[in-house]
């Protein structure tokens, strides 16, 4: 009894194996080999149409002394990460929240306002976005009708240019406006109701039970949205290609350009790595300080 007990668990064991043998290929061809690949390419100068000839850690020591364009590009994804993800989650939350009123709590309606996300990261709609904020586009006129300047070259300004680009992330707030209604659907409704019998208003209500209830749907936003913030690509490249002056160049465009445009792909690599220690390390961060400022209700 006990043998057969063995083969037929054995059996199943094979057959579960079987079942997830296609993601484990996919996994290993298109993932774990890839990112070995390149973390040999990155000690190495390759320009893909010859072999890889080892380097040492030359392509590090010029990524952090001599060029000042990858520095530029560091800088601007770092402003445009760390202001458009928490204006997108504030934006994403209020929307969750006006969602949950009897009259709107309908899947339509948040079909609809899901859809940015879904439209929001493709060529067409980056293109479309340049056409609105072009010197004849739709928001000039509409500053013309109000009486206000209506010549302003938004995408040709270094002090507008990136602006454009943070209004369109937040734009794409429809996946974290989901996670935060079900977020919200959590919340015991019987703790609002104690807080109205003892007087507490709405504003008082949102900081003592919505935020504090939330904060675990609020840190697993930031989390994800944190690192789409670093890998944003489509924006830049389409929209301004990084003009002017780089002051829209996002890191992931720069080390495309370097890959791609300008074959070095040993020093793109390289970029890919560092990028990676920083996302790494910014999460371990947030993780770290998750402990001070996120409450489950298990502790």
């Amino acid at each position: 009894m006990q043998q057969r007990k063995t083969v037929i668990r054995r059996r199943e064991n094979l057959e579960g194996y079987l079942f997830i043998m296609p993601f484990i290929i996919g996994f290993l061809l298109f993932t774990a080999v890839p990112i070995c690949v390149s973390f040999y390419l990155s000690f190495t100068k390759y320009d893909i149409l010859s072999s890889p000839r080892w380097t040492g850690l030359s392509n590090y020591i010029k990524m952090f002394t001599s060029d000042r364009v990858f520095w530029t590009c560091f800088k601007v994804t770092l402003f445009y990460a760390f202001v458009s993800v928490p204006l997108k989650l504030f934006m994403s939350l209020m929307v969750a929240m006006l969602l949950m009123k009897p009259k709107l709590e309908n899947g339509i309606f948040r079909a609809i306002y899901y859809i940015p996300s879904i439209l929001g990261g493709s060529i067409a709609i980056a293109v479309v976005w340049c056409r609105l904020f072009a010197t004849d586009g739709a928001i000039n006129n509409i500053l013309g009708t109000l009486g206000l300047p209506d010549d302003i070259s938004w995408l040709s300004r270094t002090d507008t240019a990136i602006w454009t680009l943070i209004v369109l992330a937040i734009w794409q707030f429809g996946s974290s406006m989901l996670i935060f209604t079900s977020g919200l659907q959590q919340i015991p409704t019987e703790l609002y109701e104690a807080a109205r019998v003892d007087g507490a208003g709405k504003i008082v209500q949102f900081f003592r039970i919505t935020l504090p209830m939330l904060t675990p749907v609020i840190f697993f936003n930031l989390v994800q949205q944190l690192i789409n913030g670093f890998m944003a690509f489509t924006s830049s490249y389409v929209i301004t290609g990084g003009a002017p002056l780089n002051s829209t160049l996002f890191y992931s465009v720069y080390l495309y350009q370097q890959a791609f445009q300008f074959s070095k792909m040993g020093y793109a690599s390289a970029m890919a790595w560092f990028m990676l220690f920083v996302v790494a390390l910014m999460t371990i961060l947030l993780f770290k300080s998750s402990d001070r400022w996120v409450f489950y209700e298990t502790k």
